[in-house]
């Protein structure tokens, strides 16, 4: 479902998006702008977030989700446009807007020559968090992400996963109402990722929060997030619950198919197949179909290799991804995005291409 952007910063919850009408916006962006020079990073966005919800950002390296994050989050100044963090204006009342947000960014922050709990102490001090709260606070983090036994540990010998967990705990230790997540998995392996969003789901039940998160993993997206918004060239471009975003994808199987010796015209037969809605050639013989009907598609494009003398190495038939909504929505497949994120890391020097 595309979506205008008065449409996506309306309070009206999002259809499809549940019972979200009872509950108040932890967070509202309203046509926000990040400008560096002639160079626009964030393109009148607007959104909201409901008290309680995950909500992901989604897109590739380089698309606008840590400048979207770092102006929600005082960082960065908003070029125009407004953002609301638990009713506070970040322009206007930052320090408001700090106390009830704790923040993770992608990059590991810990002291490493530090224990986990002087890592955990230090932070709460920093927000002042009274001495026997701060005291029961790292006692109950560090049980909940499972370091209690490493707490003595010096920080450089964790793992990275453990390393990501020590961040997470860190940054609930002043009992932020908000907590923003940028690419919280990045450079993780897939035992550790998994073990991170069970965490952060605990997390959120537990203590009630409201999660944002960027990330440019599909699977990170559709697990943890109850809406999700498409981010592309610091535009908005699409935001609904991930069941409805693939149900706005016309055709609802997706068959992947690897071909040998397939005749120059291959794709466009592909094309004239019956109930195919979508081709993309991938290389080295290899297609992504997008089709109303899996079934019939499968035999239809078996019948013909056979017939026009093209092998068919690999196939597998599956419902279709949110790797198929972003390229729906934005003519690109996420994966081969090599935009690097270097732009938004600082302001363009004069003469730098974005």
């Amino acid at each position: 479902m595309m979506m205008s952007n008065s449409q996506l910063g309306d309070p009206i919850p999002t259809p499809g998006a549940g019972n979200g009408a009872s509950r108040a916006n932890a967070i509202q962006v309203d046509h926000i702008v990040k400008k560096y020079g002639d160079f626009t990073a964030v393109n009148d966005v607007s959104f909201y977030v409901k008290e309680g919800e995950i909500f992901g950002l989604l897109g590739p390296n380089g698309a606008g989700k840590s400048t979207l994050i770092r102006m929600m989050t005082t960082l960065i100044p908003i070029t125009s446009g407004s953002a609301r963090i638990a009713g506070h204006d970040v322009s206007k009342e930052p320090d408001a807007a700090r106390r009830a947000i704790g923040v993770i960014p992608q990059a590991l922050t810990s002291d490493l020559d530090l224990t986990v709990e002087e890592n955990m102490n230090i932070y709460a001090k920093l927000y002042d968090v009274p001495t026997n709260k701060r005291i029961a606070a790292v006692n109950e983090l560090l049980e909940l992400v499972d370091l209690s036994k490493w707490r003595n540990a010096q920080t450089k010998t964790l793992s990275g996963g453990m390393r990501r967990r020590l961040e997470i705990a860190r940054g609930l230790v002043h009992s932020p109402r908000i907590f923003f997540l940028d690419e919280p998995t990045t450079g993780l392996d897939p035992v550790s990722r998994v073990a991170v969003w069970e965490m952060l789901m605990n997390i959120k039940n537990n203590r009630n929060l409201t999660i944002l998160i960027t990330t440019h993993y599909m699977d990170e997206a559709d697990r943890l997030c109850d809406r999700i918004a498409i981010v592309d060239h610091g535009k908005l471009v699409a935001l609904d619950t991930p069941p409805n975003l693939k149900a706005s994808v016309p055709g609802s199987n997706v068959i992947e198919a690897q071909f040998l010796n397939a005749p120059a015209d291959w794709e466009e037969r592909l094309h004239k197949l019956e109930n195919v809605t979508s081709v993309q050639h991938e290389g080295a013989g290899m297609y992504r179909i997008l089709t109303g009907d899996g079934s019939r598609t499968t035999t239809e494009l078996v019948a013909m290799a056979v017939k026009t003398g093209a092998a068919v190495k690999t196939l597998s038939v599956q419902n279709t991804t949110l790797d198929d909504v972003f390229v729906h929505y934005t003519g690109r497949q996420l994966r081969d995005e090599l935009v690097k994120a270097a732009a938004f890391v600082m302001p363009p020097r004069p003469g730098m291409q974005p």
